[in-house]
């Protein structure tokens, strides 16, 4: 697992053992920011169910201003803090231990990017999102991105918030939502 591009570019990340992590793999991964390349400068992430911290990572190689990493797992919450040590990007990053649905629940910011890896099995997901639309944490124009497996069906989300298109890749799905504008 590596950084793909930007400051960072190819530092590779270190990874948790065991199979209680499912890191983005480096195909989805290239995907996915070639689908919001233009939309990461500058601009505030969340990485929520963050595990080893990459995605988050990748968007503050590409130029992101800062972001926030949720995990619940000490150990996963500490392999962010040294993958972002080894970036040298803990100056613009905020590591938080606990639960993801208590903190979209207690949040008072608003993000330009949203991604939700949570584990599959977990009925997480389907959740993240709903808690995401309800105290609506995205800013305007902001963009909401959740890994899935291919036959997971995604809510649709109503306004301001709208499902923009979903991306397959062999057995992953990426779903793209939008937030519009005020």
């Amino acid at each position: 697992m590596r950084v793909i591009t930007g400051t960072a570019r190819g530092r590779r990340l270190k990874e948790l053992k065991g199979m209680d992590t499912r890191p983005t793999t480096d195909k989805v991964k290239e995907s996915l920011f070639s689908i919001i390349q233009f939309e990461i400068e500058g601009r505030r992430a969340l990485d929520l169910f963050a595990g080893t911290g990459q995605l988050g990572i990748e968007a503050l190689s590409r130029g992101a201003a800062s972001a926030v990493f949720v995990d619940q797992r000490n150990d996963a919450v500490q392999l962010v803090r040294e993958n972002l040590k080894l970036c040298d990007f803990t100056d613009r990053a905020q590591v938080i231990c606990g639960d993801a649905m208590a903190y979209l629940s207690s949040v008072r910011e608003k993000f330009d990017l949203v991604f939700l890896d949570p584990p599959y099995a977990d009925g997480l997901l389907e959740k993240a999102v709903a808690h995401i639309a309800r105290f609506d944490i995205l800013k305007p124009h902001g963009i909401m991105i959740a890994e899935s497996p291919l036959d997971k069906t995604m809510p649709q989300l109503s306004e301001p918030y709208t499902l923009h298109r979903e991306y397959r890749y062999g057995k992953i799905k990426l779903t793209v939502y939008h937030r519009t504008g005020e």
